[in-house]
């Protein structure tokens, strides 16, 4: 990613992820699906995504702008699929905030691509940032953003809420 730069030695003796079970999990959300969301590549240092142009998207029928919303939606599962290649397989995660910046509108009729990095994880915290951009055109970002994520060890299961009798 252009402009940031990160120390990647907390990650050198980590396992490489299991990028097939991750993209095969990404490509079983009906929602990926729906909007033609698609995993492109995952390792420690890089996660990208990307989603076509699609008319039924377009935000502002005068211009063919994509609606910011579907962006939002690309650069979270983008920090989701970062972080999923950063930790052991079968780590559940969750976001738990993002913020989005938009720096531009998408020009239109152009598929958008998602590079997120996840530059530091807690016992229970991922942090990851990035870029969204047009394809073919990586220098001139349409927005940038932040995000954290829940983790939680594999073999611990997420809390449920029972009721009381």
């Amino acid at each position: 990613m252009r402009g940031l730069s990160f120390s990647m030695s907390k990650f050198q003796d980590a396992l490489p992820p299991d990028v097939e079970s991750i993209f095969a999990f990404y490509a079983s959300i009906p929602h990926h699906n729906a909007i033609g969301l698609e995993a492109v590549s995952a390792n420690l240092e890089m996660a990208q995504m990307r989603i076509a142009y699609d008319p039924r998207f377009v935000g502002n029928p005068d211009t063919g702008i994509l609606h910011g919303g579907l962006i939002t939606t690309l650069m979270d599962a983008t920090g989701g699929l970062a972080v999923m290649a950063s930790v052991p397989k079968g780590t559940p995660v969750a976001t738990l905030d993002l913020r989005l910046d938009y720096l531009r509108g998408a020009e239109p009729e152009v598929s958008l691509i998602g590079c997120a990095h996840c530059y530091k994880l807690t016992r229970n915290v991922a942090f990851t940032r990035g870029v969204a951009y047009e394809e073919d055109n990586p220098d001139d970002p349409i927005a940038n953003f932040i995000a954290t994520y829940m983790i939680k060890p594999v073999g611990i299961k997420m809390g449920v809420w029972e009721a009381g009798p």
